[in-house]
């Protein structure tokens, strides 16, 4: 073989780029991101279209679970798990607030705890040299009397916001994110974003079911979109495994 086609061919393998090294992109949350029950259906965790955006080189692993908080996600031997398994690279997006807030579930968390729980979180991630990714509990669909989106997580949402600031995390916020795309469907199209049955609908549902915290098929995918869109915002690293 002629030696200056010998050595263009060595320039050029040494120039090839690596393939990309497989990663793990985790979800922890509550029953908005989770899989769900097919007793369950049309109810439809926003993790789930979620894992379909992108290439082979990307495993999403979606560990959020029903009714958690940031706390009874620890207590129960969820969290440490995951840390176990986290791999140098991996992501870990974080969304709880909805079972955090509520005084009167097992699940309540004070506002202190809750901020010292997505602290650990983060610095647990980290620790793996993996990467953490706050997001505000998702928007509920709630409207006052003038057709006007109103906030049920002011107060945890905007915790999530304040570490994700301090501790120089990046931040995607469903709770400002889904109070606009709520707005933009108005009072009554915004129902076909969420698990809303009339009776006879489903056999799941002979009573029929009106729920505005837990989406159906289309909303999830929806508010997935929403997480997809930030990826790019924030050029994280996982916009180059999205699909082409």
């Amino acid at each position: 073989m002629n030696k200056g086609l010998i050595i263009a061919l060595s320039m050029l393998v040494a120039f090839v780029a690596p393939p990309k090294r497989k990663i793990t992109v985790w979800l922890i949350g509550d029953s908005t991101m989770s899989v769900k029950d097919p007793k369950t259906y049309p109810e439809t965790g926003w993790g789930m279209p979620f894992v379909y955006f992108f290439d082979s080189t990307v495993k999403v692993d979606n560990r959020a679970q029903n009714g958690r908080s940031t706390r009874t996600f620890m207590e129960e031997g969820r969290w440490q798990p995951v840390v176990d398994a986290m791999q140098e690279g991996d992501y870990v997006f974080v969304q709880f607030g909805h079972n955090d807030e509520v005084k009167t579930k097992k699940s309540y968390t004070t506002e202190e705890v809750f901020k010292s729980n997505l602290v650990k979180y983060i610095t647990d991630t980290r620790s793996k040299k993996a990467n953490p990714v706050l997001l505000t509990p998702v928007a509920r669909r709630s409207f006052d009397s003038a057709g006007h989106v109103t906030g049920t997580h002011d107060v945890y949402a905007q915790i999530v916001r304040d570490v994700a600031k301090e501790n120089n995390v990046p931040l995607i916020d469903l709770d400002k994110e889904g109070q606009a795309l709520y707005q933009q469907w108005g009072v009554e199209k915004s129902k076909l974003l969420f698990n809303q049955l009339a009776p006879g609908d489903h056999p799941n549902y002979p009573q029929g079911k009106e729920d505005n915290t837990h989406f159906n098929e289309l909303g999830a995918r929806m508010i997935a979109q929403i997480v997809l869109k930030n990826i790019r915002s924030l050029n994280l690293e996982l916009v180059e495994r999205v699909r082409k």
